[in-house]
């Protein structure tokens, strides 16, 4: 697969996660949930499933979509951090 294709396919498989999402009373999602759902469902580490989960909240589509860019350029499929 080309990073387009892995891209497509990770974006469909986290919206059928979301899907199954508990949302709280006020309406936000339940993060907590959202990470263990991750942690179980997709083999992330508690760690590596919180970092995600903070990402996208803090920075969001456009800051990351150019980060992955970046990324992808530089070669970096696991970063520095080695999740």
């Amino acid at each position: 697969m080309n990073e387009t294709e892995l891209l497509e396919s990770t974006v469909s498989e986290y919206r059928y996660l979301f899907d199954r999402v508990e949302v709280n009373t006020n309406g936000t999602i339940d993060t907590d949930h959202l990470v263990s759902k991750l942690s179980k469902e997709h083999d992330w580490t508690q760690q590596g499933a919180h970092t995600i989960v903070s990402l996208a909240n803090e920075y969001g589509a456009f800051m990351l979509r150019n980060a992955l860019a970046l990324a992808i350029v530089l070669g970096k499929e696991d970063g520095n951090l080695n999740f």
